[in-house]
């Protein structure tokens, strides 16, 4: 399909878009103004930045051009597009369909964002926790009830560095005195 066919479609996008707002516009007019002026000249890229005019009804004015133009100019606007506003670029309907169509056997995927925080699952957690409520019961009525639950938390000293080693047998030793 050719660019100029393909602008054709996604022109109705383009101009009721919100990420395209007057800054991005003006961007992409600039572009083709600067390094391609026999697509775009001083004199048009003025018209098409009036900020007394609309940006959606500027870019339908700019999309119209530009399809007049030709192919080379409808290339250019998409290389512009990509190059500032990708985001919206990769949102065009002929690239959604393009992309779709690079499997013809994948199902439409919805795609869903998804914050992983860790990737262990809920048994891992649930796991943790029985342990940190099981260490507070622990702590809890090691002084009262429990005989024995200093002796445990002396033997947790084992596994841990110096300090917490101090601190941890220092608590048993004192229970022990009592």
């Amino acid at each position: 399909m050719g660019n100029s066919l393909q602008l054709i479609e996604d022109s109705a996008f383009l101009r009721a878009d919100r990420r395209l707002d007057t800054e991005l516009a003006d961007k992409v007019i600039l572009q083709l103004n600067r390094i391609y002026p026999q697509i775009l000249t001083d004199k048009e890229a003025t018209k098409f930045r009036n900020l007394d005019v609309p940006t959606s009804v500027r870019l339908g004015e700019l999309l119209t051009h530009l399809q007049e133009k030709g192919e080379e100019a409808c290339r250019e606007f998409y290389r512009a597009l990509h190059l500032h506003v990708e985001e919206v670029y990769y949102s065009l309907p002929t690239r959604l369909r393009l992309r779709d169509s690079m499997d013809p056997l994948a199902i439409p995927h919805v795609y869903e964002q998804r914050y992983v925080l860790n990737d262990r699952g809920p048994f891992f957690f649930l796991g943790c926790f029985g342990f940190a409520v099981g260490v507070a019961l622990l702590y809890y009525y090691s002084e009262a009830k429990v005989s024995g639950g200093s002796r445990a938390l002396g033997m947790a000293a084992l596994g841990l560095k110096r300090k917490a080693q101090e601190v941890l047998i220092w608590y048993t030793e004192e229970s022990f005195m009592k």
